[in-house]
């Protein structure tokens, strides 16, 4: 065999190789996260040090049925009214924290339980979207607001005067006690300008998140299996491996890690 052809044989079977751990890993990856996009998957493929661009991932993806589910929509349960009785500023609009703790984005969403919805209050890290306090119940009162503010102040313990909380204005964030809870703390308060809630960007696009990777199209038994399916969720998942373009392709975890490693040298 000349040596031409048969460099020219082994070079394609060397690619026939390489695409064959392409495609293991990309389904690897589409198995752990199916809601992961083309975009995503080249990230987490190059973190695994696949030089691979976003075209042929994307090419891949549909030639093996890999590409993201679609969000399947629910008819939301009666909710509590925002207020205009409390007259609260944005203070964050065109604010772009540098740090962890800077600026803590609320929200409160439903999630569809078999026979019922339950509640999720939730606090982000403006900075880097880590969810640091967070509260599941059947009950929509200040009390589920309270409850996910008192877990991210015990997790965090922010400085004192240096951290604004910005929500919408939901009665439970425009409650005495919550405001109360706040003031204790020295923390500022920021509310979104009624019917705007591109004010609260962030807290929003996790509530997407979770309803499309962890609630739409599950079914739940009751309250505590989901409480116990959405905790695993947040805290093994969201802030410890899913990719946030945002991020530069990082976890929240990461991110806060690699900041902090930043700022130490």
């Amino acid at each position: 065999m000349p040596r031409a052809t048969y460099y020219r044989h082994l070079n394609r079977r060397s690619r026939a190789e390489a695409e064959c751990e392409l495609r293991d890993q990309l389904q690897r990856i589409c198995l752990k996260h199916p809601f992961y996009g083309y975009r995503r998957v080249t990230a987490a493929l190059r973190r695994l040090g696949m030089a691979v661009n976003a075209k042929k991932v994307l090419r891949l993806m549909r030639q093996d049925n890999l590409l993201a589910q679609r969000k399947t929509p629910f008819l939301k349960p009666p909710t509590e009214r925002p207020t205009d009785v409390i007259v609260v500023p944005n203070l964050i609009r065109g604010l772009a924290p540098s740090a962890p703790d800077q600026i803590w984005v609320a929200d409160i969403t439903y999630v569809h339980l078999a026979k019922t919805f339950a509640y999720l209050a939730v606090i982000l890290d403006g900075f880097s979207r880590k969810a640091v306090g967070w509260a599941f119940d059947n009950t929509l009162d200040a009390s589920l607001a309270i409850a996910a503010l008192d877990k991210a102040l015990k997790s965090r313990n922010p400085k004192p005067g240096s951290l604004i909380h910005h929500s919408d204005r939901g009665v439970q964030y425009a409650s005495i006690a919550y405001r109360q809870r706040l003031a204790d703390r020295e923390i500022k308060i920021s509310m979104s300008s009624p019917g705007n809630p591109f004010d609260n960007a962030k807290a929003e696009s996790f509530m997407k998140t979770l309803k499309a990777e962890e609630v739409n199209g599950k079914t739940f038994a009751d309250v505590n299996d989901a409480r116990r399916r959405i905790n695993s969720f947040i805290a093994e998942i969201y802030n410890k491996e899913r990719l946030h373009s945002a991020l530069g392709y990082r976890s929240p975890l990461e991110f806060e890690a690699a900041f902090k490693q930043n700022t130490m040298r």
